[in-house]
């Protein structure tokens, strides 16, 4: 008997038996298990510790594109064919999407705003529009609600809320949130749905009381807050479907923990030329 080590675990193969299914010596096997590995083997070896350690960070998210460009952030230059290899072969598949659903309610007789923003989810400078939105998550304790303010500039979420109940007042926590963490100047156009928490006359005031100018969508129309949704969207696909949570202290922890140490810091945006939020906007104050 020989022992060889396969993904660190010592596994035992009967040699003689091998020899004679494989029709070769036991001089010529022993050659061959003896021989060390080429430097394209070591090289690989490497690279997938690098490949493993980011598809972790990333939540088990990052598919060929991005894996390749975090890698080249930390100095790894390889090619797409390489790194798609080596993760296929090691059984690293990103995470798969799934449908989201809506949860506009504009069922009301509020005053609604025309939409300014008009689907232009471009900016040339941050705190000059923002846009805004609500979802929810499952948990084992019932519904947790999640409100969020994103920088349309640098997709950055600088407002947050989270609650058991989607009301005006968790909207408005997260704009509050927003206005502390950034103090916008006036003129900053801050674009939602037609929802009942944003026509709200306490939140309206709340807008026009630091010279913030409203927008909404049109009615059933989910494309024209589609950065919103997309956020939503890429949180249920990267972390909210894949958790069963029992409470919602617990959902509140990892969401909390996805939107301010991943998405906001490390997860490279397609959008942002595959910078993270934080970076893309440290990067331009520099420039």
């Amino acid at each position: 008997m020989r022992y060889r080590f396969v993904r660190d675990q010592a596994v035992e193969f009967p040699v003689a038996a091998i020899c004679r299914v494989l029709d070769v010596s036991r001089s010529g096997y022993y050659r061959w298990f003896c021989r060390p590995l080429s430097r394209r083997r070591i090289d690989d070896v490497r690279l997938l510790v690098e490949i493993r350690a980011e598809f972790k960070a990333s939540k088990n998210t990052y598919g060929r594109d991005r894996m390749k460009l975090a890698l080249r952030d930390k100095g790894i230059l390889c090619g797409r064919n390489r790194v798609v290899r080596l993760m296929k072969k090691d059984g690293l598949k990103p995470r798969q999407v799934k449908k989201f659903k809506a949860t506009t309610n504009s069922n009301h007789s509020l005053p609604v705003s025309e939409n300014l923003l008009n689907r232009d989810f471009t900016a040339d400078r941050p705190n000059s529009k923002w846009v805004a939105d609500i979802t929810y998550v499952r948990t084992r304790e019932g519904w947790l609600y999640l409100a969020v303010v994103i920088d349309l500039y640098s997709r950055f979420v600088v407002g947050w809320a989270m609650s058991e109940r989607m009301t005006r007042g968790l909207a408005m926590d997260a704009l509050k949130m927003a206005i502390w963490r950034r103090k916008p100047g006036r003129g900053l156009l801050h674009h939602s749905d037609r929802g009942v928490q944003y026509a709200s006359h306490d939140y309206q005031a709340l807008l026009k009381q630091h010279g913030i100018i409203c927008s909404m969508s049109r009615k059933g129309n989910c494309w024209d807050n589609a950065v919103a949704e997309s956020f939503f969207h890429t949180l249920k696909t990267e972390l909210v479907y894949h958790g069963n949570y029992e409470t919602r202290r617990e959902a509140k922890q990892e969401i909390f923990e996805y939107m301010e140490v991943f998405y906001n810091r490390r997860r490279l945006h397609s959008a942002l030329g595959y910078k993270n939020p934080s970076d893309f906007e440290r990067i331009a104050n520099v420039a």
